[in-house]
């Protein structure tokens, strides 16, 4: 049985996890998810064109989850942490499931835990005994090492590498190929900014960037 899917933003991102929706529903043979359409409270004339391109509908904005099934799950398509937790808690209200995906292409080990919404992009690689958490966005060709926690509304950006045992917290952003170092500790809110080498602990709440990464 297949479990109907509402995508929240059509920007760029959220297209991008439709591809993802469709490429394992493909592998599995079978529609696993079944996309009804996006939902999106501000989208660009662009981008509502490139909708149609992908024949899903627009179903306007976040109130029209209140004509659903009780039971459609939802999947958050925004790249930005920030963003993406403050679109969580508005979606509180409507009582609908995350959903979680996983690209077809991508390599997770078998005992990964993960929470709700978490969204998985092709080439990514996750190895042994990592935990991810709620609405966390693993890119494109990025790699999670053994041992290692990601907080919820984590992204990791595409070719970015968080190495073993390291704890990132809650809405961390690491930037594209950037490089987390083993057993570090990055903390609730920070950035790392594109190819950035992280070699000591960052605190909460601050941007660092460069190589090593200040």
């Amino acid at each position: 049985m297949s479990t109907d899917l509402v995508i929240v933003g059509c920007g760029g991102h959220g297209r991008e996890v439709l591809t993802i929706v469709r490429a394992a529903n493909e592998a599995a043979g079978r529609p696993l998810l079944r996309p009804l359409g996006f939902v999106d409270d501000g989208p660009s004339e662009a981008n509502l064109k490139r909708l149609q391109r992908l024949d899903v509908p627009f179903l306007g904005g976040l109130d029209a989850l209140r004509d659903l099934p009780p039971d459609t799950h939802l999947l958050i398509g925004v790249g930005d942490p920030r963003v993406r937790r403050a679109i969580a808690t508005r979606l509180n209200p409507y009582g609908r499931p995350a959903a979680s995906v996983v690209h077809p292409d991508a390599t997770v080990g078998g005992d990964l835990v993960h929470g709700e919404g978490l969204v998985v992009f092709a080439g990514a690689r996750v190895t042994t005994n990592v935990t991810l958490g709620r609405h966390m966005h693993l890119n494109q060709n990025a790699t999670v090492g053994h041992d290692s926690r990601l907080a919820d509304y984590v992204s990791v950006n595409p070719l970015a590498a968080v190495s073993g045992d390291c704890h990132l917290a809650e809405g961390v952003l690491v930037g594209t190929t950037a490089a987390v170092l083993q057993g570090l500790r990055v903390g609730a809110g920070s950035v790392v900014g594109a190819g950035a080498c992280v070699v000591r602990d960052v605190p909460a709440g601050v941007v660092v960037k460069g190589v090593p990464a200040r």
